[in-house]
C-alpha cells in the first residue's frame, strides 16, 4: 500500500472518528436540568471581540418559560420553526425549499429548525461546512429524542442572539424595551422575532424596512391565531412528576396546535435568505 493511499485512509478515518463521537459526545442529558451557559456560540463571539480589541461582555439572564410572555414564543415559532411541534428536529419540506433556493441563486439559504439552530449555538462553530452539518444533525436527532419540545423552546428563548451582546429573550426585553420578557406585548414579540435571522444588522426597535415587513406578517398571523393566555399557563407550568423525569413531548402542544395548510403562513419570506438580500452576509 502506497504511502499516499495510507494518508487518505487515515484522513478518511478521522473523519469518521470526529463524526462519529457525536452519537455520545456532549451528554445532551444534561441539558435537562442544567442551563447551559455560555455556549459555543457565546464563546465565538467573545473570541471575535477579542480579535477585533472590543471591550464587549456577553448579557444574558436566564428565565423559565413561566416568565416568558406566550407572545415571544408564539411570534418565534411563527418566525423560526412554525412546524415546531410536528417534526422531529428537521422540516424537510423546509430543507428541501432551501436547497432549491441555493441552487438557483448560487448562496446558501436558510431552512434550519428551532432545534437545529439550538445544536450549533450549543456546541459547534457557526461555519456552514458540510461536516458541521452533519454532526449538527446528529446532534439535533439527540436533543429531540432526550429533551421535551418545552424544553428545547426554554433553551434557545435563553440563548438566542438578540443584539451585539444580548443573548436570550429576557436580556433582549430589558435592553429594547426595558421590560421583562413576561410582560412584552404582541407587536413587540413580532419585531424581536423578526430580527432573529441577523440580531445584528436588525434593530427590533428602528425603521428598518425589512423589520418592519417580517414583524407585520408576524404579528399578522399572531393576531389570527390568538394566544389563551389561562390556558398558556396551565399547560407551561411542568407538575412535579414532569420536573422528576422526562417531560412529554406534548405538554404544550394542545395550546399551540399543528398549523392547517390554510393557516401556514406563507406569505412570510425565508428569513435567513431575505436577511441576507438586505446585507450581503450571512448570520451564522
Amino acid at each position: 500500500m502506497s504511502k499516499l493511499k495510507l494518508f487518505f485512509i487515515l484522513i478518511l478515518l478521522g473523519g469518521v472518528i470526529d463524526i462519529g463521537r457525536y452519537f455520545i459526545y456532549p451528554n445532551v442529558s444534561d441539558l435537562k436540568e442544567t442551563n447551559p451557559i455560555p455556549t459555543a456560540f457565546m464563546e465565538y463571539r467573545e473570541a471575535e471581540w477579542a480579535e477585533q480589541n472590543r471591550d464587549m461582555e456577553i448579557t444574558q439572564k436566564w428565565v423559565p418559560m413561566s416568565q416568558i410572555s406566550p407572545n415571544v414564543i408564539k411570534a418565534v415559532l411563527i418566525g423560526e420553526d412554525d412546524k415546531f411541534w410536528n417534526h422531529d428536529g428537521f422540516d424537510v419540506a423546509g430543507m428541501e425549499q432551501a436547497l432549491e433556493k441555493t441552487l438557483k441563486k448560487g448562496k446558501v439559504a436558510g431552512g434550519s429548525t428551532i432545534s437545529q439552530q439550538l445544536s450549533k449555538n450549543l456546541y459547534l462553530s457557526p461555519s456552514k461546512n458540510p461536516v458541521r452539518k452533519v454532526k449538527e444533525a446528529i446532534i439535533t436527532w439527540r436533543i429531540e429524542q432526550t429533551l421535551s419540545k418545552r424544553r428545547i423552546l426554554e433553551i434557545y428563548l435563553n440563548v438566542a442572539e438578540w443584539g451585539d451582546g444580548i443573548f436570550g429573550i429576557e436580556a433582549a426585553a430589558r435592553h429594547y424595551y426595558h421590560k421583562s420578557a413576561k410582560n412584552l406585548t404582541g407587536r413587540e414579540a413580532a419585531r424581536l422575532a423578526a430580527v432573529l435571522p441577523n440580531p445584528i444588522k436588525y434593530d427590533p426597535t428602528g425603521d428598518q424596512k425589512y423589520v418592519q415587513n417580517r414583524s407585520r406578517i408576524i404579528y399578522k398571523i399572531l393576531k389570527r391565531r390568538g394566544v389563551v393566555i389561562p390556558d398558556f399557563k396551565e399547560v407551561m407550568t411542568p407538575t412535579k412528576q414532569e420536573s422528576a423525569s422526562q417531560e412529554s413531548n406534548q405538554s404544550i402542544s394542545d395550546l399551540f396546535a399543528p398549523t392547517d395548510s390554510a393557516e401556514t403562513p406563507n406569505e412570510l419570506p425565508s428569513n435567513e435568505e431575505n436577511a441576507n438580500e438586505q446585507n450581503g452576509t450571512d448570520q451564522p
